[in-house]
């Protein structure tokens, strides 16, 4: 048996340890994935009710509105999210879940003035763009019900979801951008930009999101230790914030590693090839 023969046993045997491994990783990975999704609305929520007078203040004097209708804005957000957070903890009407957490999104944009912030819209379109992930799945679960009934499932709205997901969650790679003539920094503009651009268009899709995931978590335990600030200075709220939603922007990556890149992609096509 010549080199060549035993290169391609050799490879083949490590290819044949990638199904291995992703059918045990399926096991869990969606539940950690969820956990990290909604750690941000949970966190938020919980937010709200140590901070009710400051949430209230904030929205009245901001708005003009009152007391009273700062009050319910801040009551239906707070319900709203760890609500939310319960039902797609529970796999109950997630589709609901996705559908109110979608709008809490909006809601804030406007009342907290994020749509003027390129920054905080940006990852506040990343969030979304797990939560369409998110919903993707429920209507992948929502089939098995049906299984072996024939489908035309190409081109359903699943498909465009999971492509929608995907290319809102590469924005908040965007934000963490540098363009410096540091040279590290250039190197790892280089890289993210390659991986996002990766995960966006479908491309060896599960290997780009598993490492952005990695990378991302490295990034946020590095730039994001809120933990380290007393909690009475501001700049721990921000901080504390800005990790978790960091954190929700990995479960999103985590479900395209679970779930895969769906039928808009790359590796979809190259099936057909």
């Amino acid at each position: 048996m010549n080199s060549n023969s035993i290169t391609a046993i050799r490879l083949s045997e490590k290819n044949n340890q990638i199904p291995k491994f992703l059918r045990v990783t399926k096991r869990f990975l969606p539940h950690v994935a969820h956990l990290c999704l909604i750690s941000t609305f949970l966190e938020d929520g919980i937010r709200m009710w140590f901070q009710w007078n400051e949430q209230c203040d904030y929205i009245s004097i901001t708005w003009n509105c009152g007391n009273f209708l700062a009050a319910i804005f801040v009551l239906l957000n707070m319900v709203g999210q760890l609500g939310g957070c319960i039902l797609v903890l529970s796999r109950k009407f997630v589709p609901y879940a996705c559908c109110g957490l979608f709008i809490l999104i909006a809601m804030q944009t406007i009342a907290y003035s994020i749509l003027w912030d390129i920054k905080f819209l940006m990852r506040n379109l990343a969030l979304g763009g797990g939560l369409l992930l998110l919903l993707a799945e429920s209507r992948s679960e929502g089939k098995t019900m049906f299984a072996g009934v024939p489908t035309m499932d190409t081109n359903s709205p699943r498909q465009y979801m999971q492509l929608g997901g995907r290319v809102l969650l590469v924005l908040m790679f965007m934000t963490l951008l540098h363009f410096s003539l540091n040279a590290l920094m250039i190197l790892q503009d280089i890289v993210g930009t390659t991986l996002i651009i990766l995960v966006a268009i479908g491309f060896k899709t599960k290997l780009a999101a598993l490492t952005l995931v990695i990378w991302l978590f490295a990034l946020n335990l590095i730039q994001n230790p809120f933990w380290s600030v007393p909690v009475y200075k501001p700049m721990h709220d921000f901080l504390k914030y800005d990790f978790f939603q960091t954190m929700s922007v990995i479960g999103g990556l985590l479900l395209v590693v679970a779930l895969g890149p769906g039928g808009v992609s790359m590796d979809e096509h190259k099936k057909k090839w």
